[in-house]
């Protein structure tokens, strides 16, 4: 999914909310402007000269103009989502009824908006009780005050957890269990955007491992039941190994970004003990995650089981009216927004018609699996990774038919991690005041080498596993 998140909520009463774009110095308060111009420019060109088609290029300008705006921060996130809403009906919906207003909107309601409501509600209700820095003070703890250390377990952590359920609600419970130290975090310092990127990269990176640690993997499985069977430890016993290999890499590059050292320390609060109401947002909160893992069981989607807790947290008094306005609404409408990027160019066929285009079967068969690889991972940046698998497994399937090329697709859309409209972890990330520009920096390579590593390796390792 893509979409970032945007503005912090106040933790406690001497907790100020972040800004909704990250400061820059006053030398160079003028970059994002001047970057916003050359992208319009850019977008009105590609529009004007660079599509044919009366809906292609108004799609272009109005997809165009809310990436720039996104990518270069010039204004808060959450209003490029409403100019999106407006300005398609506007623009495209002379060409037709499937772009009115009412279609639109139809295209931003998806259930991952409810699973985002559900995580945000249990962070909030974690912040109110004290469960979050009960938590921080065992996380702390094990990490014996090493920076180092605990930037490691929340990598691992976090990346576990997206193993077995949403990378959403296991970022949005990581950062709510990190939320402590990173209110007590001094100005300026790198333990703050540190954690926050390793919690983006580690909830990014963990879905890979299982079949149910993304859309696109369950995809995978499915399409590649046609040429083999994919068990569900068969796939972890190829994934798994990638999985660990680009956490290790992502660990060694955000050590190499911010350079973490010394020791770290909790206000002492911290290790107050739950009182009775907190043990009850503790008892919701496991049930919630014990529902989540065990969906393939009971067959109750993740969103309808995150409804669920809303409505208890709040119908048992565990959240007050009060507590409804500190969940991140900004957020939700920023995800609806990616959600409203990416089936808009869908909808209008720009994205098929590119790839109808590139003609990938005349390609030596590596290059094939390489090229598509990075398609996905290119697409995945920008649209939701599912709805990326859903466009690309079949064209690849027609080029490619083989069991190992949905899963390679499958993968390659696991690294479309390099903006903070890629993901929600990425998302919740950049809205707790991480920039977009570290995320960048640091998406990039995983997603350069992650391509790499599987266009190079992927097809002989998958035949190694009887996959071919």
């Amino acid at each position: 999914m893509n979409a970032p998140l945007a503005s912090i909520r106040e933790a406690e009463a001497h907790t100020s909310p972040a800004p909704d774009t990250a400061p820059l110095p006053p030398g160079r308060r003028w970059v994002r402007p001047a970057l916003a111009l050359v992208g319009l420019g850019a977008v009105a060109w590609l529009s004007a000269f660079g599509v044919q088609g009366e809906v292609a290029s108004r799609t272009v300008l109005v997809a165009g103009v809310c990436l720039v705006l996104w990518l270069t921060e010039l204004v808060p996130p959450f209003v490029p989502t409403l100019l999106l809403l407006g300005a398609t009906p506007v623009v495209l919906g002379p060409l037709g009824k499937d772009y009115a207003l009412s279609s639109v909107l139809t295209w931003c309601a998806d259930p991952v908006l409810i699973l985002f409501l559900g995580g945000f509600t249990l962070e909030v209700a974690a912040m109110r009780h004290g469960l979050d820095s009960a938590v921080a003070g065992h996380v702390v703890r094990l990490s014996r005050g090493r920076p180092r250390l605990l930037l490691l377990f929340v990598m691992g952590g976090v990346a576990f957890l997206s193993m077995w359920m949403s990378n959403v609600a296991a970022a949005a419970m990581m950062l709510a269990a990190l939320r402590p130290v990173l209110h007590t975090s001094p100005p300026g310092t790198s333990l703050r955007p540190a954690l926050l990127a390793g919690v983006a990269l580690g909830a990014n990176l963990g879905g890979m491992a299982t079949p149910v640690g993304s859309g696109p993997n369950a995809l995978a499985v499915s399409a590649a039941s046609a040429y083999a069977h994919v068990t569900f430890a068969g796939w972890m016993a190829f994934a798994l190994p990638l999985t660990a290999l680009m956490l290790v890499l992502g660990f060694g590059l955000v050590l190499l970004r911010f350079r973490l050292g010394g020791t770290l320390s909790l206000p002492a609060q911290v290790t107050r003990p739950l009182d009775g109401r907190g043990r009850k947002v503790l008892w919701v909160s496991a049930a919630c995650v014990v529902a989540w893992l065990s969906e393939p069981v009971h067959g109750v989607p993740a969103p309808v089981v995150a409804l669920g807790a809303t409505a208890l947290l709040f119908g048992t008094g565990l959240l007050e009216r009060e507590d409804l306005k500190k969940l991140d609404w900004s957020t939700l409408l920023l995800i609806a927004g990616g959600l409203g990027l990416g089936k808009l160019l869908e909808h209008s066929g720009l994205v098929a018609h590119a790839l109808d285009g590139a003609s990938l079967s005349t390609w030596p068969p590596s290059a094939r699996l390489g090229a598509l690889v990075v398609v996905a991972a290119a697409l995945s940046a920008l649209m939701s990774n599912t709805g990326t698998a859903a466009l690309l497994m079949p064209l690849a399937l027609s080029v490619e038919p083989s069991a190992s090329t949905p899963i390679l697709v499958a993968m390659g859309c696991a690294f479309g991690i390099p903006f903070a409209i890629s993901t929600p972890p990425n998302a919740m990330a950049a809205g707790e005041g991480l920039e977009t520009s570290e995320l960048l920096r640091l998406g990039l390579p995983l997603m350069v080498a992650g391509c790499l590593l599987v266009s190079a390796t992927g097809p002989w390792v998958l035949r190694i596993f009887g996959l071919p």
